[in-house]
């Protein structure tokens, strides 16, 4: 390695990089031209800049599989919670290194970023963006300073896609898949209550549809359809082949549906979206009105490998509802009698948004909280479950640092427990867990996990070739603390922040996929857009 005048030595810190196997050394970190590199031979070169990072912790930046952060709903969420941008308090002020902007359970863009990169988050996922919505998500993105970012496209109620599985035709639907990514600048499928939001639309009533039952006006059903794309998206060697949301979110006894779509994947590797909204028990033939059935669902995620899952944890406080399930935002509206707002887009999907308030006094929420908390203790191999709120829906993901101490401290986590009601504790299994995280396995849920189950190589870890995207961390016994205030954010090589204050803003890079297809099948497609969409095939691109 020569002199250059963009090498940074990150020197002494207690490094934390599962991917590569290191687990608490203490070791040096070399940086050039924004990329890991490996350590010079001994005297062969000297660093422009060294960071002294004894005593600190060091990880790679962190990664979000799946949040809600652009597009339609996002604007939405901000419109019907005005109250949020209101207060002095949700206003976040312009300094010389940043632009203003809002706060609340929905932030500005550029809030987002700079609070994700404040929390040593330097990638995120958003989880539902229509092919419709993906030029104006794309452009929200844009306006998120900090992080690197996709977007998953909506395809589990897509009406080509409905059309091609009910005639059987796997090769147009691969095609179909290949082409709609790259249209919308897409990283992966995304399968929201497939077969159910086109209930939905066409009968307002639909709440929970079956995974056997036809979605009305095809002959294909959500297992057929789960199956199909699935496989097509394996067949494309997709890095991230599907994100899936299963049916019947947060309805008593949907564990059965979730663990006969777990078995509907035929050992083909898919992500399953906050599981924890999909592991109640109830409903039919069972006593309670809901319980944790996540034992069940754990049990299979642990004896299958080809499943990864991330938690959308409950945090008691706002939330808000923002989901391609509008069928489920209604549901909610109706059960909090609070404000609504809906989408049905043409021929693809749908989305509903609703605030919500998680109460500890309540034995639903409570149970909510608890289930969450299970999954990550029940699966065995951090590898297969990440961290996430499912923001905002759970919580905001400002609440990663304290699920991070509930996870590694027991004591902690059991006077929370303590403090709900006794019929939730009473039904879930979060007392008899005893597990406690290491920081190890923290960075593996937060970092290294999602990196490798998005397929990104150059993410998620420290060695040399990776982007170069550190976090350095002050130890605390109090690891909410440690976790909420990181020393240094590095992002590709640029200290971006320092002690909670924003040193820089880089844009960051989009991450998308586009494979390679079977053009002479494209027309098939253009000549069914012209006769059911509401703009022309060429205007259809994000661009």
């Amino acid at each position: 390695m020569a002199d250059t005048d963009d090498t940074i030595c990150i020197a002494g810190g207690t490094v934390y990089d599962p991917a590569n196997g290191i687990d608490g050394q203490v070791r040096d970190l070399w940086i050039r031209g924004g990329k890991i590199v490996a350590a010079p031979a001994v005297g062969s070169a000297k660093a422009a800049r060294t960071i002294d990072a004894r005593g600190l912790v060091v990880m790679p930046g962190g990664v979000d599989i799946h949040c809600h952060i652009a597009g339609a709903s996002s604007n939405a969420a901000r419109l019907i919670t005005p109250e949020d941008r209101r207060d002095e308090a949700n206003v976040m002020r312009r300094s010389p290194r940043t632009r203003s902007g809002s706060l609340g359970t929905v932030p500005s863009t550029f809030t987002t970023g700079y609070k994700y990169a404040g929390l040593g988050y330097t990638t995120a996922f958003d989880a539902a963006v229509a092919p419709l919505d993906a030029r104006h998500a794309h452009q929200e993105l844009a306006d998120t300073p900090c992080l690197d970012k996709g977007v998953f496209i909506l395809m589990g109620n897509n009406q080509y896609a409905m059309e091609c599985i009910e005639r059987d035709d796997r090769q147009q639907l691969t095609m179909f898949i290949a082409w709609l990514l790259g249209a919308a600048k897409g990283y992966a499928p995304k399968l929201v209550n497939p077969g159910g939001v086109e209930a939905w639309k066409r009968s307002p009533a639909s709440r929970g549809h079956a995974l056997d039952e036809p979605a009305p006006g095809y002959d294909v059903t959500p297992r057929t359809i789960i199956r199909e794309i699935v496989a097509a998206a394996n067949e494309l060697g997709l890095p991230h082949p599907a994100h899936i949301h299963c049916n019947q979110l947060g309805m008593p006894g949907n564990w059965r549906t979730t663990l006969a779509t777990m078995e509907a994947l035929e050992g083909r590797r898919a992500h399953f979206a906050h599981v924890q909204f999909h592991s109640y028990g109830g409903g039919d033939g069972e006593e309670c009105s809901m319980s944790s059935r996540t034992r069940e669902l754990t049990d299979y995620v642990n004896s299958h490998r080809n499943i990864t899952v991330d938690v959308g944890q409950v945090m008691f406080g706002d939330a808000l509802a923002m989901t391609g399930d509008g069928a489920a935002a209604y549901f909610w509206h109706r059960l909090y009698g609070r404000r609504w707002y809906n989408c049905d887009i043409e021929c693809e999907a749908g989305c509903g948004v609703t605030p919500i308030e998680y109460r500890r006094k309540s034995v639903v929420h409570a149970l909510q909280w608890a289930i969450g908390l299970e999954w990550f203790l029940l699966v065995d191999d951090p590898w297969q479950v990440m961290m996430s709120t499912d923001h905002p829906n759970g919580a905001s993901f400002w609440a990663y640092p304290q699920i991070i101490r509930l996870l590694m401290d027991r004591e902690f986590r059991r006077e929370a427990l303590a403090r709900v009601p006794a019929a939730a504790r009473e039904r879930s299994l979060l007392l008899e867990l005893d597990r406690e995280y290491s920081l190890y396995e923290i960075a593996v849920i937060t970092r290294a996990a999602p990196a490798r189950a998005l397929g990104l190589a150059h993410k998620g870890h420290l060695g040399p070739g990776a982007d170069a995207d550190v976090v350095l961390y002050t130890p605390h016994d109090d690891r909410a603390e440690m976790f909420e205030l990181p020393r240094l954010v590095i992002k590709g090589g640029e200290l971006i922040v320092e002690q909670g204050e924003i040193r820089g803003a880089p844009h960051g890079d989009t991450l998308c996929n586009s494979p390679a297809f079977d053009a002479e099948r494209l027309p098939a497609v253009q000549e069914w857009f012209e006769n059911h969409y509401s703009l022309r095939f060429a205007n259809y691109g994000a661009g």
